[in-house]
Parts: structure tokens; C-alpha cells; sequence
């Protein structure tokens, strides 16, 4: 166990004891499940494969940056409507097609930062506008869970709203009380223990589980079909340039990473790995037939509450998330944790993602009373939260966060560093 500068209780290489590593590896598996799946579900994909290659993803992007970031790969929501709308008119190879597409895409930047390299990031990314775009990636999910912690099926249900409530101060109760072992885990004590509230109120469907199968075999697809390999341009087309709002995300998770970590993962392993390592996993994704995968802020919310950094925690959800999706019943199982309880801990889980970004301005210092850092800040704020999104066509859809993070980076640019009045 490790008690470093950056106040870990596990540090980045640190490997818990096998009970402790158990626990802390189906929290974040917990954690991140409800989001992964409900992507395939979506657009028509088979979620135990989204499961099994969320496993995948994440061991592949493991081993591409060396055992250096503790990165979990889960489903990408940024490719739902290509990905729908692919399904319903060609078929997966077209969608398969698109979502290799989007690997290579961070493949190709990859490789031209292997030699640009990355000491760029620090002119674009200063204190001023990480701290904004951190808060805004963690704020942005607050409509999500808020929707998931009072709504069933579109109606509004109180009885959704007291599950949520009592999950959100159970996690908050389990993160200030507990201690020693069962103070690693307040996240996932705070899911079973909503999860049992739920069943009180009768908002848990057990059919799933009686009715799976103990061996499940995922139902793979390829990117060819059955009439054998077509090309298909235009799912590539819809789906490419998407990869440029995933990349903007893979900026900002990397930045909260380094911040909760104490570790500066653009420097050590670099860029070019932690893109590699996305691409790779989305490559394999779209072989196999899961969906494309990012790094998911559920699970830095994890990290940030637990002070459990290391990648042998990451690496066992990964490897629980490929063996669940061979075990029906385990994945019925935690398909049936409801909204409710989900969004309940979303409530935590994303407000502690913010308040990095809040904790990032604080320790740097910025001074909001200079107009200039006030109208960089505004703005992502309020695009980021509030989703200002740029839609052309039917299927490229540019997030709020997409949209906040480059004009942050555009602001920071061309203001000047004293406004006019000031002088």
C-alpha cells in the first residue's frame, strides 16, 4: 500500500491485496456497466459482446501505454445515431466499417504526434481552460443522471426519486464513515445497497436473470457480410469525423486524469500511446462486433472518490467485464440495476469529476477578477453545460463538450492577456 504525494492509498502500479483487488475491480466494473451496455442496446448491438470488447479495449489500451494510465475503455455514445441509423438501413459490416474508421482516424493522429510531439499541449491547455473543461466533462452528465433518478420509461416517478436520494446518502455515508477495507468501496456499497432499496420498492425485474443462461456465448459480427466484404464510403464518411469530438474527449479525461492522479500521463507514457491505445480498442471493437469505446468518466469518478489509482484495479475490471460476458446470469444480473440506483451514484460519481476542475483552478491560482480568464471560463461553462451542439445532417452531432473545449482552446489563443479597460 502506497501513500504517496499525490495521497493515494494504491498508486498506479500498487496491487491490492487478492480480496481487496476483488472488491475494488466489481466497483468499477459496477460503475461503468449500466452506461456500456445501454449503448448496444440502443442502436441494436449485442450487449454482451459491448461487454466482452469493453474488456477487450480496456487490457489492449493497458498494455499499448505500458501499464501507465488507468483508463477504462466502455461504449461511446458520440457514434449512436450513425450507428442506429446504419443498423436499421445496411446492416453491422457498415457500422463495423465506421467504427474501425474512427480507430485509424486516432491511429493516423497518433502517428503524427509521434513526431510533432506534445509540447503544444501546455500552450493550449493552461490552467484557465482545463479547469473550465474539466467541470464542464463532469457537469455535462448531470442531465443524464438527474433523468435517470426520477424518470421511468419518460414518466416522472417519486418512487425512482427516493431510490436515488437514498443511494446518493448511503454512497455519501459509506465515503465519510467506513474505513479500512470497506472504506475502498464506498461506490459499490452504495450500488448494492440501493440495489436492495430498489427491490423494497419493487423497481427490479428479476426475469432476466431466471430466464439467461449460466454460458452465453456473445453474438459476434465481422465487417463482412453474408454475401461476403462490401465497402461501404458511406459509413465511414458518417462516422470518421465524429472521431474528432472523441479526441477532444480523450484530451479532457487524460487531463483529469493527471490532475487526480498526480501522474502526467501526456508526458509519461504520452500521447501517442494513449491514442494508440483508443484506436486499437475501437479497431478491435468493430471487428468482433461491439460498439466504439472511450475512456469513461464513470470510472475517474471512481478513482477520484477511492484514492485507488492503480492499473491492476482497472485491469481486473477488465478482465471480470470479458468473463461476465460469457456468464448470462451475472450479466443479467447487473443489467438489472435500475436507473434509479445509477443515477443516484451518477449524482456523485460526476459532481466529483467538476470539482477537479474546480480543484484545478484553485491550486493554480486563476484570478476570475481579469476579464480574459472570465470570458474563456463563461462561455465553456455554459456551452459545455447547457450542450450547444452543432448537428449537420441527420448523423454528425458535435457534443456541447466537443464545442466548449475548442473554443476554450480558440479563446485562450487569440485574447489578448490584459483586456483594453484594464490598461
Amino acid at each position: 500500500m502506497a501513500t504517496k504525494q499525490n495521497n493515494a492509498i494504491y498508486d498506479l502500479h500498487d496491487k491490492p491485496p487478492f480480496f481487496t483487488w476483488l472488491g475494488l475491480s466489481l466497483q468499477h466494473l459496477f460503475s461503468m456497466f449500466g452506461a456500456t451496455v445501454l449503448v448496444p442496446l440502443l442502436v441494436g448491438l449485442n450487449p454482451g459482446v459491448a461487454l466482452f470488447t469493453s474488456g477487450v479495449g480496456t487490457l489492449l489500451h493497458l498494455l499499448i501505454t505500458r501499464g501507465k494510465v488507468p483508463a477504462y475503455m466502455g461504449s461511446s455514445f458520440a457514434f449512436i445515431i450513425p450507428m442506429a441509423s446504419l443498423m436499421k438501413t445496411i446492416g453491422y459490416p457498415a457500422v463495423a466499417q465506421g467504427i474501425i474508421s474512427v480507430g485509424l482516424v486516432y491511429l493516423i493522429v497518433a502517428f503524427i504526434i509521434t513526431f510533432t510531439g506534445t509540447s503544444w499541449i501546455d500552450a493550449i491547455f493552461p490552467a484557465e481552460v482545463v479547469g473550465p473543461i474539466v467541470m464542464v466533462i463532469g457537469l455535462s452528465l448531470a442531465g443524464s443522471a438527474a433523468s435517470s433518478a426520477t424518470t421511468m420509461n419518460g414518466k416522472y416517478d417519486w418512487k425512482i426519486f427516493v431510490v436515488a436520494l437514498i443511494t446518493l446518502l448511503a454512497t455519501i455515508a459509506f465515503n465519510m464513515f467506513l474505513r479500512g477495507f470497506l472504506g475502498l468501496l464506498p461506490i459499490l456499497l452504495g450500488i448494492i445497497f440501493g440495489y436492495i432499496v430498489a427491490l423494497l420498492f419493487g423497481l427490479v425485474d428479476l426475469s432476466p436473470i431466471a430466464t439467461a443462461h449460466w454460458f452465453q456465448l456473445p453474438d459476434y459480427e465481422t465487417f463482412i457480410g453474408k454475401d461476403g466484404f462490401k465497402f461501404y464510403p458511406a459509413a465511414v464518411l458518417s462516422m470518421a469525423p465524429l472521431a474528432l469530438v472523441t479526441l477532444s474527449e480523450h484530451l479532457g479525461h487524460l487531463m483529469v486524469l493527471s490532475k487526480i492522479t498526480g501522474h502526467d500521463f501526456f508526458a509519461n507514457p504520452g500521447l501517442k500511446r494513449t491514442l494508440t491505445g483508443d484506436g486499437a480498442a475501437s479497431v478491435v471493437a468493430g471487428l468482433v462486433g461491439g460498439p466504439a469505446v472511450t475512456s469513461y468518466g464513470e470510472n475517474i469518478g471512481v478513482m477520484q472518490l477511492s484514492r485507488v489509482y492503480s492499473v491492476w484495479v482497472i485491469g481486473g475490471a477488465a478482465f471480470f467485464a470479458v468473463v461476465f460476458s460469457f456468464i448470462g446470469k451475472l450479466s443479467a444480473l447487473i443489467s438489472t440495476i435500475p436507473g434509479a440506483v445509477t443515477g443516484g451514484v451518477g449524482f456523485m460519481l460526476y459532481g466529483v469529476i467538476a470539482a477537479a476542475g474546480l480543484q484545478v483552478i484553485v491550486d493554480n491560482k486563476v484570478d476570475y477578477s481579469q476579464k480574459r480568464n472570465l470570458m474563456i471560463a463563461a462561455p465553456i461553462l455554459v456551452v459545455g453545460i447547457g450542450d450547444f451542439h452543432l448537428q449537420l445532417g441527420t448523423q454528425v452531432n458535435f457534443s456541447g463538450v466537443a464545442i466548449a473545449t475548442l473554443l476554450g482552446i480558440i479563446l485562450n489563443l487569440i485574447l489578448p492577456k490584459i483586456a483594453a479597460s484594464e490598461k
